[in-house]
C-alpha cells in the first residue's frame, strides 16, 4: 500500500459542510495534514450589492463550519485542535488559492465540481497556476446525485425532455450513490493552521471577515437560518410535512415547502442525505416524498442541461427562439420596473415579486406564475427577468434559475408550450382562493373580500367603498396590461418561431 500523500488544502466554495463532503474526504483519506480554506472571491462579490443576503448566509454559515472543524479534529484527537479550522481570505481566488497552497508547501489541494461557466474558466486559472509550482487539483462530484454525462440516452446523448430524464435517473439510482462520505475515520489529519497563515499572525483574530470588513452592510433580516444547523432545523420540520407535500406544494400561503433550496445552493446540506430521505419514503409509499425527490431530479436535470448547452447562458436553448423581438423601449422598461416592484395590478403577481424583494425568498409556483406574466402578458425579454431573480434570490443558482426562466418562457428544454399561457387571475384563485398570500404582501387590499381579491379592478363598486374605502389608482395600481390581449400579442410574436421551423421543415424535405 503506497504512503498516503504529506499535505493537502480542500478548497470549499458551494459546499459548506463537514460532513458527507466528497472533496474533504478524499483529502484526509489521501493526505497526512489537511487545511481547509474559503475565499470571499472579490471578481464575485464586486459585481454585488453592497448588501447582499447571500453574502451574509455565506459568512454565518463559515463561522459555523469554522467551528464545526475543531469539534471534528477534537473528536479525532488532533494535537492543537483549537488551532484547527477554515483559512478564510478575501481576493480573487484564482491569486489567493495557489498563494496558499505555495505557502502551506500542499502538493494537492482538493475540491468539489462547479459545474458554471465563469466558474470552470476560475478553476482552470487556479489548476494552472498550481500546475506551475508541481501541485495538482483534484475536484470531484458532490453538488448533485448525477451529473454532466452520467444519465445519457441509449444513443450516449443528452437528454433535452425531462420525463425520459427521469425515469433514466430512477433506473440509475442504487444505493451506491447516495451513501455518505465517512469524513470522521479520518478527521485525524486536519492539521493546525501555522501561525504564519492566521489572520493578523494572532490566536485569537476571527477566522472569517465581518461583513464591513468586506465592505458589506449588515443583513438583520436573513429569514433563512444559516449553516449546517438552519438547514438541519428546517429539515426536521420538513420531514413531518413531506408525505402531504405534493397536495400543499402549489400553495404560496401554506407552509408545504421544504424551504431547503438555499442550504442546497450553498452546501449546507448535503443532496445524498435528501435524496436518500426522500427515495427511502418514496419506497414506503410516500406521494409526497416520490413529488420531492422529483424536484431534485429538476436540479440535476438543469445543471447536465447547463454542463452540455452552455450557450443557455444568454441565449435561448432552442436556438430558434431568438429570432423573437421582444418588448424594448421606453413601455417595456416601465412595465419591467412595475414588474419588480410588485405594481403591476395583478396582486398574486405583485404580491409574489413583493415576497421576493422583502425576503430574498419567492414560492415555486410563483416563480413560474411571475416569470409567465413577465413574458408572456408583457413580452418582456426572459432574461431581464432571469438577471433580476439572480440578483435577488438567496438561493440564486445558474442552472436552476436559467431552466426555470426558460421554461416559462418557451424557449428552454421541455418547456411550457408557448401557446399555454398562465392566466394570473386563475392561478391567484386557483393557488391562494382565501388570499392569505396576497394579504400578507399586499395589505393595501387586505379589507377587501375573498373574491375580489385575485382582481379588484373587477370588483363591484361596492365592495371597495365597504372595504376601507379602496381606490384603484390611489392605494393600489390598475391593471398594466389586459390578460387577453397580451395573450394574443404573445401569440403573435411566437409566430415568428412557427414560420422558421416551417422554412426549416420544407427546406428538409427538399
Amino acid at each position: 500500500m503506497s504512503e498516503p500523500m504529506l499535505s493537502g488544502l480542500v478548497w470549499f466554495r458551494r459546499d459548506l459542510r463537514h460532513t458527507d463532503h466528497a472533496a474533504l474526504f478524499h483529502a484526509l483519506k489521501g493526505c497526512r495534514k489537511v487545511w481547509c480554506a474559503f475565499v470571499f472571491d472579490t471578481e464575485i462579490l464586486d459585481a454585488l450589492p453592497r448588501q447582499d443576503r447571500r453574502v451574509a448566509f455565506i459568512r454565518e454559515s463559515l463561522v459555523e463550519l469554522d467551528q464545526a472543524l475543531r469539534e471534528l479534529a477534537l473528536a479525532a484527537g488532533v494535537p492543537h485542535p483549537e488551532q484547527v479550522g477554515l483559512i478564510v481570505r478575501h481576493g480573487a481566488s484564482r491569486v489567493e488559492i495557489p498563494k496558499l497552497a505555495a505557502q502551506l508547501g500542499v502538493q494537492n489541494v482538493y475540491a468539489n465540481h462547479d459545474d458554471e461557466p465563469d466558474a470552470l474558466a476560475r478553476d482552470a486559472a487556479v489548476r494552472g497556476r498550481l500546475s506551475d509550482d508541481g501541485i495538482m487539483l483534484y475536484t470531484f462530484k458532490d453538488h448533485v446525485i448525477f451529473e454532466r454525462s452520467e444519465v445519457m440516452t441509449g444513443n450516449d446523448t443528452p437528454y433535452s425532455v425531462f420525463s425520459p430524464y427521469k425515469r433514466a435517473w430512477l433506473k440509475k439510482l442504487e444505493p451506491f450513490y447516495l451513501k455518505a462520505y465517512p469524513v470522521d475515520r479520518y478527521a485525524r489529519h486536519l492539521a493546525p493552521t501555522p501561525p504564519d497563515v492566521r489572520p493578523a499572525g494572532a490566536l485569537d483574530a476571527p477566522a472569517v471577515p465581518t461583513l464591513p470588513d468586506m465592505d458589506f452592510e449588515p443583513v438583520t433580516d436573513l429569514k433563512v437560518p444559516p449553516g449546517m444547523s438552519g438547514a438541519q432545523a428546517l429539515l426536521d420540520d420538513f420531514l413531518p410535512r413531506l408525505d402531504r407535500y405534493r397536495e400543499t406544494r402549489d400553495f404560496p400561503g401554506t407552509k408545504g415547502p421544504s424551504y431547503l433550496s438555499p442550504h442546497l445552493r450553498f452546501g449546507t446540506v448535503s443532496v445524498r442525505h435528501l435524496a436518500s430521505l426522500a427515495w427511502a419514503r418514496m419506497q414506503a409509499g410516500s406521494e409526497g416524498a416520490e413529488t420531492w425527490l422529483s424536484e431534485l431530479i429538476w436540479r440535476d436535470f438543469y445543471h447536465q442541461i447547463l454542463h452540455h448547452h452552455p450557450h443557455v447562458v444568454g441565449h435561448a436553448f432552442k436556438r430558434e427562439y431568438d429570432l423573437i423581438k421582444w418588448a424594448h423601449g421606453t413601455r417595456a422598461k416601465a412595465w419591467f420596473q412595475a414588474w419588480c416592484e410588485g405594481r403591476t395590478g395583478y396582486p398574486l403577481v405583485d404580491a409574489a415579486m413583493r415576497q421576493l424583494n422583502q425576503t430574498g425568498y419567492m414560492h415555486n409556483r410563483l416563480r413560474m406564475v411571475t416569470a409567465s406574466f413577465l413574458t408572456k402578458d408583457l413580452g418582456v425579454d426572459w432574461r431581464w427577468g432571469e438577471a433580476y431573480f439572480a440578483e435577488k434570490l438567496l438561493d440564486f443558482d445558474l442552472a436552476a434559475n436559467n431552466g426555470g426562466w426558460q421554461w416559462a418562457a418557451s424557449t428552454g428544454c421541455d418547456a411550457q408550450p408557448y401557446f399555454r399561457i398562465f392566466n394570473p387571475i386563475n392561478q391567484s384563485e386557483k393557488f391562494d382562493p382565501q388570499g392569505k398570500f396576497i394579504r400578507r404582501y399586499v395589505p393595501e387590499l387586505a379589507s377587501l373580500p375573498d373574491k375580489a381579491l385575485h382582481a379588484p379592478w373587477l370588483a363591484r363598486p361596492a365592495d371597495l367603498a365597504a372595504s376601507d374605502d379602496v381606490v384603484l389608482g390611489r392605494d393600489y395600481p390598475a391593471p398594466i396590461v389586459q390578460h387577453d390581449e397580451a395573450r394574443a400579442e404573445t401569440l403573435q410574436r411566437f409566430s415568428v418561431v412557427k414560420a422558421a421551423k416551417g422554412d426549416s421543415q420544407r427546406d428538409a424535405k427538399g
